[in-house]
């Protein structure tokens, strides 16, 4: 058995090398924190860049169903929705920004310019500003009962629902 002074020295030292692993943890879970906002923004980035090339995707594969005489008629069992892709440049390099065009049918631009000028954020853009995001929505079919947005998520894209 030790001595007192003995144990002592050995509780210092326990209390030493717990400060030390507390000390580790803080900084790991700061670095998991960091982690966890980079993964975050770069699924935000993914969902951006997703949204659109699978739109270009399927269009080109409408496009070649169309051009083989595959395409059948089908009922349709999903829902659609309707999203634009949020773009961040600066003013002065609007000049040279080509913005994608979807054509759609004169009742999903209505749709669409209904539900823009419902929304509090983006009733006050300008007729021309709307019309551009109109332009630039295209449909995304969802299965029953997916979950498209959940209440708490940072959002990167616009959907109405149709």
């Amino acid at each position: 058995m030790g001595t007192l002074r003995d144990l002592q020295y050995a509780l210092q030292e326990k209390i030493e090398e717990l400060r030390q692993r507390d000390a580790l943890i803080d900084e790991l879970e700061l670095e998991l924190d960091q982690k966890d906002e980079l993964i975050q923004r770069l699924q935000n980035e993914l969902d951006k860049y997703r949204s659109v090339i699978k739109p270009a995707t399927q269009q080109a594969q409408q496009q070649q169903q169309h051009s083989s005489g595959a395409l059948q008629e089908h009922h349709r069992t999903k829902r659609q929705a309707i999203s634009a892709e949020p773009t961040a440049f600066n003013i002065q390099d609007l000049s040279h920004v080509t913005l994608p065009f979807y054509p759609k049918s004169p009742q999903s631009k209505e749709l669409i310019k209904e539900a823009i000028l419902d929304n509090d954020f983006m009733k006050n853009l300008e007729l021309s500003q709307i019309q551009e995001i109109v332009d630039c929505m295209y449909p995304v079919e969802y299965g029953k009962d997916s979950c498209i947005i959940k209440e708490g998520d940072v959002g990167s894209l616009v959907y109405v629902m149709e």
